[in-house]
């Protein structure tokens, strides 16, 4: 393949830094010190539900957040770990163990970098609605239930990734619920759910205590929910799961760069678990990237450099022990509100996770996991678009088959049988749906000569829709001496209905009957003529207008 038709490796950090001064520095300095601090407990919380240490999500954010920021096609996208992977990382670790996960998330970042370099960014798009809210729906109802164990402290053995062995799991042991746990994890809940939300606070002169509270909203709720709980279990001695007793605390700094260990033999396992891994991060980060847009005045994202981005970000990342990563909406979202204007806000993003690991890391060891199942509920329920439920009964039934058939292919399965299955179904509704737009149309007979018989063909001709054509012979009377194809309102050709045609001239021509075309369009007057049915028909056949059929 030539090069001109790759996408050129253009980060739009270069771009936005043209006229870059300093008040605008000063907004990205103070959006990314922000998000950085939102991000910490996620990337640990979103770590953990997946079945990893909690410095793997962290160190994710860092690497990965500072490549997206650096190398991407969007102004203002934050990348890290997402809770959109968590399922998915969840199944892959217990499957194929942590170094396959590694080796899939660098696969990954391959193909993900091939798509934005061979231009398929704008496929992602392509990607039904109704599949989209499918998984997304199905993905946040897993991470919910994942959560239960740490809400409620539960003592149970490894959970499985299985949706009813699961259940079953959680079940035979709900008997071991841990009141403290349950408090925490509710009081996490309560403070991020009601904690004021900066982007919500008046802007007006205000009293005392509007002021108080728009100074508090500058502390995200999720940072505040781990300092109180995490003091309730220091100070009260909260016999509860912490991050400490269960992964020993967090590193002070990056762990060193090591190769997982690799042979062609483990990647052909790989495939599925690279492929989703590769799909869902496409997805997700182009999505997140048009949110972002819709937000902003800035220049709409590059898909392709973003895709790009996306994979040297998953290349690398796992080289210190990250997991998977994609844009993420909830850190994007408060990136533009906080007043990012630059991909600057995203390497000041990742710069601050840096500088709170080498300085206190310690501090994780009493955070309390009931808080981080909290904070994670929240989550799950904010991912999930409930109300499209609720609108069901407003859609056509393709729309609710594929909404419903995802949603619970996910939950049930996983995202690569829903995402198959769905994309299958979306295709059989939308092959059903042409062909029946398809139609065949007889003009009155008063106005024709005798033995003339002429048809309009409104639509498109494709395998969908060729045996309206091959049942006109049975339509036609005795003493037919030609039927007459009117195609200006059929506007595309495909290679089944180009074979239709033939198959119609052959038969209407053992019956000494005569096939004309007219007023055909281009598109199928193209493939008639590369195909070499005009020769076959006879180019005197093929005629601008039905009158000139008729002369």
């Amino acid at each position: 393949m030539s090069t001109a038709r790759l996408h050129p490796f253009r980060p739009r950090l270069f771009e936005a830094l043209k006229g870059y001064d300093r008040p605008r520095f000063l907004a990205d300095l103070g959006a990314g010190l922000t998000v950085g601090v939102v991000a910490l407990p996620l990337a640990m919380a979103f770590a953990i539900a997946s079945g990893v240490k909690p410095e793997q999500g962290i160190v994710t954010a860092i690497i990965a957040g500072f490549l997206i920021a650096a190398l991407g096609g969007s102004n203002v996208q934050i990348g890290g770990p997402a809770g959109a992977f968590i399922v998915i990382i969840y199944g892959i670790v217990e499957r194929y163990g942590l170094a396959n996960l590694l080796i899939s998330t660098m696969l990954a970042g391959v193909l993900l970098f091939a798509m934005g370099l061979f231009k398929l960014g704008a496929l992602v798009r392509y990607v039904p609605v109704s599949i989209v809210i499918g998984f997304t729906n199905g993905i946040a109802v897993l991470i919910g239930l994942s959560q239960v164990k740490d809400f409620f402290g539960l003592v149970t053995p490894k959970l499985p990734a299985d949706f009813f062995s699961l259940i079953g799991v959680l079940a035979s042991h709900a008997h071991t619920v841990n009141p403290a746990a349950v408090a925490l994890a509710a009081v996490s809940l309560a403070i991020v759910v009601l904690w004021p939300k900066s982007y919500t606070m008046p802007t007006g002169p205000i009293g005392a205590l509007k002021h108080l509270q728009r100074w508090a909203a500058h502390l995200p709720g999720t940072v505040v929910a781990l300092v109180v709980t995490t003091l309730a279990v220091t100070l009260a001695g909260l016999q509860v799961e912490t991050i400490g007793s269960r992964f020993g605390g967090i590193p002070q700094g990056l762990p060193p760069l090591a190769l997982p260990e690799f042979s062609w033999t483990t990647v052909k396992l790989l495939v599925m678990p690279t492929l989703t891994i590769a799909l869902l991060g496409a997805i997700e980060s182009l999505l997140c990237a048009r949110v972002a847009d819709n937000m902003t005045e800035l220049p709409r994202h590059d898909p392709n450099q973003e895709l790009m981005a996306q994979g040297v970000a998953n290349f690398a990342a796992p080289l210190f022990g990250g997991i998977p990563a994609t844009g993420t909406i909830a850190r994007t979202v408060t990136n533009v509100r906080s007043g990012g204007t630059s991909p600057i806000a995203g390497i000041v993003h990742a710069a601050t996770l840096l500088v709170v690991v080498l300085v206190a890391a310690p501090l994780a060891l009493n955070v309390p996991l009931a808080a981080l199942a909290g904070i994670l509920t929240f989550v799950a329920w904010n991912m999930g678009e409930w109300r499209e439920f609720a609108r069901l009964k407003h859609f056509n039934l393709p729309y609710r088959v594929i909404l419903v058939g995802t949603f619970m292919l996910t939950v049930v399965f996983d995202l690569t049988v829903a995402v198959e299955v769905g994309l299958v179904l979306a295709c059989a509704f939308f092959i059903y749906r042409m062909g029946t737009q398809f139609k065949v149309q007889a003009v009155p007979h008063g106005a024709l000569p005798d033995g003339v018989h002429v048809f309009e063909l409104f639509g498109s001709l494709f395998f969908g829709a060729v045996a309206k054509v091959e049942d006109l012979p049975a339509q036609l009377p005795g003493g037919t001496r030609a039927v007459v194809l009117e195609m200006h309102r059929m506007v595309l050709l495909d290679t089944s209905g180009l074979e239709a045609l033939r198959q119609l001239h052959r038969t209407l021509a053992r019956q000494g009957t005569a096939l004309v075309l007219a007023n055909v369009n281009e598109q199928p007057l193209s493939l008639i003529r590369r195909s070499g049915f005009e020769a076959e028909l006879g180019a005197e056949q093929i005629v601008p207008t039905v009158a000139a059929a008729f002369a």
